[in-house]
């Protein structure tokens, strides 16, 4: 048995996470052709390279599948439900900073504070018949953030792709998604609420506290944490 270490499979993501292990004397390679889903760990023993999508990572780690994982701590906010019980943060990696955020599209001029959107919901409501739509994949998150912010009246509508064009395509009235520079959303007339930060996220190391660990295991869990710090 080896400890089980969960990388993403593909992108900057996962060429940035071999850099930052690697600058800690663990390397870790991909085992032959782009579409193999398996690697390999030099530099310390007893710990084995699981390529995964980053999306699957946290449901992984939550099962006990794998050790340890590097993902986004949007991905794990949003799909564990009291994800302090089941992961543990080992350390953020400091790449990959997005910002899941509200943004509103740009002519709602009248709309800059939560407090402003709680009333414009209810207006909309009354004036159209049904609820402002928010377009988002972060579901979890959105309706935790609204709910303690006291806004009601509103429907989220699922998007797992292109969220910022939802409001011209006129499938949703404004949208909750990740940024890191903002730009996407300028070129799509949509702005951030001043108060509408979300979560901060950015690509961290995650220790499964569920996971079975062999004393091996432990031995190497001890080890590499002692490497990367």
């Amino acid at each position: 048995m080896s400890l089980k270490l969960g990388i993403p499979s593909k992108g900057r993501l996962m060429e940035k996470t071999f850099d930052w292990f690697g600058a800690r004397g663990v390397t870790l390679r991909r085992a032959g052709s782009d579409r193999e889903y398996a690697g390999a760990v030099a530099g310390i023993d007893g710990v084995s390279l699981v390529l995964l999508s980053a999306g699957e990572i946290p449901r992984e780690l939550a099962a006990g599948r794998i050790h340890l994982g590097v993902t986004g701590t949007d991905l794990v906010h949003e799909k564990l439900p009291r994800w302090e019980q089941q992961v543990q943060q080992i350390a953020p990696l400091g790449f990959g900073q997005a910002d899941l955020i509200l943004a509103v599209p740009q002519f709602w001029v009248d709309v800059e504070t939560l407090d402003d959107l709680d009333a414009v919901a209810a207006a909309f409501r009354a004036t159209h018949g049904h609820r402002l739509r928010i377009a988002t994949k972060y579901h979890r998150l959105v309706r935790e953030f609204l709910r303690d912010a006291g806004v009601a009246d509103y429907a989220l509508v699922d998007s797992q792709g292109a969220t910022e064009g939802t409001v011209a395509n006129e499938t949703a009235e404004m949208v909750a998604d990740i940024t890191s520079t903002g730009e996407t959303l300028r070129a799509n007339h949509l702005k951030i609420m001043g108060d509408g930060l979300i979560l901060r996220s950015q690509a961290t190391l995650w220790r499964s506290r569920v996971a079975p660990y062999s004393d091996a295991e432990k031995a190497a869990l001890d080890a590499l944490l002692q490497r990367v710090g």
